[in-house]
């Protein structure tokens, strides 16, 4: 790209930066704020992609291979296991938008993206175990999220902002043919046997060592759509979905009952 280029795309991008804060100043709702980003992006026609870079990483990518391959068939369940090595400072939740818009979102994107399907309603079972300053912000640090999925397909995530053994990433996808599962990954696969017993290494220990090659590959496949003018891999409907999701989950907590997805706007 040459030096021109980049000074048009950079005027481009205070363009639309300008455009969003004007339409954000007038949004109340955090979904209008999005479709004001939305109504940006449509309207100056530029590349939008949504940081969810866990549909790079190549365990959940090879979870989805073996879906779309048929290799399991229709998916059945999911079960989606996301646990935090240490919680964040009380302070964080105050203007992270709590443990459903700040953490959960990535796994509610897993879960869109390994079913290939939206969530059609969900119910939240909570509750404060690991930090009772978390609590006192509002906020809950344990939480098991069970949905049914636009497909027909059930899937579970349960959340903890600390395990003590380290970042605890895995995935589970049951179908009418066969499951396909992921592990932690750990620095080497060595294994210890003596007479103390049988040890391993722990889980990689927080996101960006854990993600460190997902972020690579999001930005590699974002930089080859602008190139080649195609599809981004992971559009605006996606980062929208995912905070309906969040939005939902923490209606559900909050009403104790069942929410479904259309009664957020």
């Amino acid at each position: 790209m040459s030096t021109s280029e980049l000074n048009t795309t950079a005027k481009e991008l205070l363009s639309i930066r300008s455009m969003i804060a004007e339409l954000e100043a007038e949004a109340e709702a955090l979904t209008d704020k999005i479709k004001a980003v939305m109504a940006a992006v449509e309207e100056k026609g530029v590349k939008f992609q949504v940081g969810f870079n866990r549909r790079f990483d190549h365990n959940f990518a090879a979870i989805r291979k073996a879906y779309d391959a048929g290799k399991i068939g229709e998916a059945h369940i999911l079960k989606i296991t996301s646990r935090d090595p240490e919680p964040p400072n009380p302070a964080y939740i105050k203007v992270s938008g709590g443990i459903f818009l700040d953490m959960t979102i990535h796994d509610f994107d897993m879960a869109c993206f390994l079913t290939n399907s939206d969530v059609e309603e969900l119910y939240v079972n909570s509750a404060v175990l690991v930090d009772p300053a978390i609590g006192e912000q509002g906020d809950v640090d344990t939480a098991i999220i069970t949905m049914k999925m636009a497909n027909g397909a059930l899937a579970v995530i349960d959340n903890s902002r600390r395990a003590a053994y380290g970042y605890d990433q895995r995935a589970e996808l049951f179908g009418s043919k066969g499951m396909v599962a992921t592990s932690n990954d750990t620095l080497s696969s060595a294994v210890i046997s003596d007479e103390n017993g049988v040890t391993g290494e722990k889980p990689l220990f927080f996101f960006l060592e854990r993600y460190m090659a997902s972020f690579s590959e999001e930005m590699r496949q974002f930089v080859d759509a602008c190139e080649n003018n195609t599809e981004v891999p992971v559009g605006i409907h996606a980062g929208m979905q995912s905070v309906k999701i969040g939005l939902a989950a923490k209606k559900s907590v909050a009403e104790h009952r069942p929410v479904k997805l259309s009664e957020i706007q």
